[in-house]
């Protein structure tokens, strides 16, 4: 049994699953007519291919009775039910597995234990299917390849979302503020954006998001999981966008271009930040004086103005430990650090020598390599 969703009806249907025939698996040579003009797969019945286009597109019509949760197709929904009567249900936030494993398996989440590590860097993982993930940071695989552009993926995640590129036809459209989108499911989450519903918990802290990567990304504060890991200096992160920005510290690249001036960025932030040189802007205002910054930070820094009376602790707030040199910016108190650690975290890209400094790093390759 499936509930089909359309829009404001919902209708239960019996499947053939329902009738122990689950899927149209045989070892004959039956004839396949229906091909999916995304990948090229051909199935046997029309009904098939449907579920299967649904993949592509990423709409989710099939709907669990019992708790709700969305799915491409009548079969992974069959799989799914079995879940609510398996009886293997976690103690500690009440998720429900298909089997006594399956529950071993998520209950460390809740211990923290890592059994699996990774034999070139030694980073542990909770599962198998985690650390074989990992481990293509090392080796390169990108077993995840697009049938239409060829295009390689590590993770079948990323796959399944380059897919609507070639499926961009935005027919769901929010009825607030009409921005249109390729999937129902984007639409689905764009409406919490209007409704302010925040559906996913996290069960340590209570902190409530409104979609589930952001409480997976959340989660990583309370277990200190970095799992991505620059393959140069071996630094961790608990984001993939953060490990991406890191990555061109060093090779230099800095694809945001500022149209005024020309300008390029690594961080599209920074490129944020420095347009309102050009347009002005000054988003943050003091609350005592009303004076008004164009970056957080200076902001930051003047409201010690209004809150130290000491005037060297104004001045240069952040102190070494090491040697007590003190610094007026946080950020200069951390690249000061690498002087006592000896960190050299910008690499060139031509001779590998590492440098303590972005500004170093350029001026020896503006000196060294510019003429080659």
């Amino acid at each position: 049994m499936f509930t089909y969703c359309t829009g404001e009806t919902s209708v239960e249907v019996k499947t053939e699953a329902d009738s122990n025939d689950i899927t149209d698996h045989s070892h004959d040579d039956k004839p396949r007519p229906y091909v999916c003009t995304v990948c090229d797969k051909r199935f046997t019945r029309k009904q098939y291919l449907n579920d299967h286009k649904l993949m592509h597109s990423g709409e989710k019509l099939y709907s669990c009775t019992e708790c709700g949760k969305l799915f491409s197709s009548h079969s992974e929904l069959y799989h799914h039910k079995n879940v609510h009567g398996s009886g293997h249900k976690c103690t500690e936030c009440g998720r429900c597995y298909r089997s006594s494993s399956n529950l071993r398996v998520h209950m460390r989440i809740h211990s923290g234990e890592k059994p699996f590590e990774c034999s070139v860097c030694s980073k542990r993982c909770t599962t198998s299917g985690e650390l074989l993930r990992h481990s293509r940071i090392h080796s390169g695989d990108k077993p995840h390849e697009c049938h239409v552009c060829n295009k390689a993926f590590c993770q079948s995640g990323d796959l399944h979302r380059h897919m609507t590129v070639h499926t961009r036809d935005k027919a769901y459209r929010c009825d607030v503020c009409n921005k249109a989108f390729s999937q129902s499911g984007h639409l689905h989450r764009h409406t919490r954006v209007h409704t302010g519903d925040k559906p996913y918990n996290c069960y340590v802290c209570e902190k409530v998001f409104t979609v589930s990567a952001s409480l997976q990304a959340h989660m990583r504060v309370h277990t200190g999981d970095k799992p991505y890991n620059c393959y140069v200096c071996d630094k961790a992160f608990s984001k993939s966008g953060n490990l991406t920005s890191h990555l061109r510290v060093h090779t230099g690249d800095r694809p945001y271009k500022c149209d005024v001036c020309g300008k390029a960025f690594s961080v599209s932030g920074t490129l944020r930040k420095h347009m309102r040189v050009h347009t002005g802007d000054k988003p943050y205002k003091c609350d005592v004086c009303g004076s008004a910054f164009s970056v957080s930070g200076s902001l930051h820094r003047h409201m010690r103005v209004h809150t130290h009376t000491n005037t060297l602790s104004r001045d240069k707030p952040y102190k070494c430990h090491k040697c007590n040199k003190t610094f007026t910016k946080s950020r200069n108190l951390n690249s000061h650090m690498r002087v006592h650690t000896g960190v050299k975290p910008y690499i060139c890209s031509v001779c590998n020598k590492g440098f303590s400094r972005r500004g170093i790093l350029e001026l020896h390759i503006g000196r060294v390599h510019s003429n080659r």
